[in-house]
């Protein structure tokens, strides 16, 4: 596959809903408590409900780049005993994810900024104190958020000359417990989404303002999803590109309801991991 091809859809596919935004000229603001979003069902008459095909991803893997479709799927063996111990993660999990980043992209240095733990179960939620699933069509980042973010992470000076240079941000998505049966996460293909899609939304955090990205409706989207994904798979996903040259700047994603999903799976429980990663001069 050349970088002018794209993904082929290939018969193993599911018809499944996936939520996007309608367009307008109000912009949606969501307001961010320590637990997610407060009173979700407020935004309600913002979205709209379209039923897609959504692939296999499996048979196109030894094609897919992080520039062409905006994702990858890799390996990476699950070595943490708890995930809800935030100090573990950050001992163990954190440099294997830094060490993958900078073997995937070529980046000259990685900062690791984030994670959020995700999970469908309500009890879990409560107990363990994390984020329920996002079932909405959305990017982390946008054109300007993206900087945005740098300069709230570095001092003034690093930032100033990390910002006259390529940089991006990743999310790492990667399963708790395995397989992921129910809750699936899908992600459309980069090439397939034109710049009139993309809906900015604001975060309201009290003491900052966020901005996303939610997407209107296209019937050219392509949407692809790993069936049954494994504790040692990881999907990497770009969320911002500085550079504006024809390569993938950011990925939609969305959990989605699998139809064929057995009654009784577990729950998925997931942490995604956000990545600033750095390039140098002419990269």
């Amino acid at each position: 596959m050349t970088e002018t091809q794209k993904l082929e859809p290939c018969a193993q596919a599911v018809e499944a809903s996936l939520t996007y935004c309608r367009k307008s000229p109000e912009k949606l603001v969501y307001k961010i408590t320590e637990m997610g979003e407060e009173d979700p069902e407020t935004y309600e008459d913002w979205y709209v409900p379209h039923t897609v095909p959504i692939h296999d991803v499996c048979p196109h893997l030894p094609f897919l780049s992080l520039d062409r479709e905006g994702f990858v799927l890799r390996h990476l063996e699950n070595t943490v005993s708890d995930f809800y111990d935030e100090d573990l993660v950050r001992r163990i999990y954190d440099p294997e994810v830094e060490r993958l980043v900078l073997e995937e992209t070529g980046a000259e240095k990685a900062i690791i900024f984030d994670h959020t733990i995700r999970t469908e179960s309500e009890a879990i939620q409560r107990e363990r104190k994390v984020r329920e699933t996002v079932p909405l069509v959305h990017n982390d980042y946008t054109i300007a958020s993206g900087p945005q973010r740098v300069r709230q992470l570095l001092d003034a000076n690093e930032a100033a000359m990390r910002l006259q240079h390529r940089f991006t941000i990743y999310n790492l998505w990667q399963p708790i417990r395995g397989p992921v049966v129910s809750s699936p996460l899908a992600l459309c293909d980069a090439q397939s989404v034109e710049p009139g899609d993309w809906i900015g939304c604001d975060l309201d955090y009290g003491d900052r303002i966020g901005e996303i990205y939610n997407v209107a409706f296209n019937a050219a989207h392509r949407w692809y999803y790993v069936p049954n994904m494994r504790a040692d798979e990881i999907l990497i996903f770009k969320n911002y590109d500085s550079c504006d040259d024809g390569r993938a700047r950011f990925t939609p994603h969305t959990a989605f309801d699998h139809p064929a999903t057995p009654a009784g799976s577990p729950p998925r429980e997931s942490i995604e991991t956000r990545v600033l990663a750095f390039f140098p001069p002419g990269a």
